[in-house]
């Protein structure tokens, strides 16, 4: 069982959007907000966002959150968001003496950090009192790892927007927090395991055998793992925290 099947949450009554939420941690976060009861919105670029959707209950949103008047008009249709996740992104390896990396740079802050603040700036007015912004950064938002600059760049950035909304929006009674994941056995992250082994010539099984040694807790994390964190800090529990960037990586960066 999940930790958000463990813990119980209710969120009867109140509106929920999840971006990035066709697959990977944005499913498992839909997944725990709509077992908890909640009307829920997922939005992502891809078809697999209208199944992903349908099997949970929700609405599908499609966009892309590039583009600040489709992100406007894909939420137009909602009259209040109690809880926003910002979970879109992208995780592409930026090596410096590529020479095709600039573009896929420019294209991982362009969806990562602008698609986040596009998104924000739509939901905002029809956030209230109690309102909940969650970002989801990476450890590597605090650290940083060889080959993933962009990524990792964009994710430290994620971590200012979080901060400098935390000042800015208390006053409104909104808090914004983001969770930072460690390694979950997503595609996107065993990808750039796969990245990683290419480069240093090694085996993946190799890589992820080092990346997981150096957790105080064995084990690779899934989805599920991580989605009650969200649920918490949008939970009237979580009133009083914000402006906060918490790790949740079986002890791996211990920051």
């Amino acid at each position: 069982m999940s930790a958000a099947g463990r813990v119980q949450f209710d969120f009867t009554g109140q509106n929920v959007v999840v971006t990035g939420a066709s697959r990977g941690i944005g499913q498992g976060i839909a997944a725990a907000f709509a077992a908890a009861g909640a009307s829920l919105w997922m939005l992502a670029e891809d078809d697999g966002i209208h199944p992903a959707a349908d099997a949970l209950g929700a609405t599908p949103l499609r966009c892309d959150i590039r583009a600040p008047e489709a992100v406007a008009e894909a939420l137009a249709p909602l009259g209040r968001i109690d809880v926003l996740v910002n979970n879109a992104g992208i995780e592409r390896p930026t090596w410096l003496d590529d020479p095709a990396a600039g573009k896929v740079a420019a294209e991982v802050l362009s969806i990562n950090v602008m698609g986040t603040e596009h998104v924000t700036r739509a939901a905002l007015p029809k956030m209230g009192q109690g309102g909940r912004i969650l970002l989801t950064s990476s450890i590597w938002g605090k650290t940083a790892v060889a080959g993933f600059s962009a990524y990792a760049a964009s994710k430290h950035a994620m971590l200012g927007l979080m901060r400098s909304w935390a000042k800015e929006l208390g006053p409104r009674g909104i808090t914004v927090n983001a969770v930072c994941p460690g390694w979950i056995g997503t595609e996107s992250a065993l990808a750039s395991a796969h990245e990683m082994a290419r480069v240093e010539g090694r085996t993946q099984e190799a890589v992820m055998a080092d990346i997981l040694a150096a957790q105080a807790m064995p084990g690779l994390m899934l989805p599920q793992d991580i989605a009650a964190l969200y649920l918490f800090l949008a939970s009237e529990g979580a009133a009083c925290i914000s402006g906060q960037a918490v790790c949740i990586d079986r002890g791996e960066t211990l920051a």
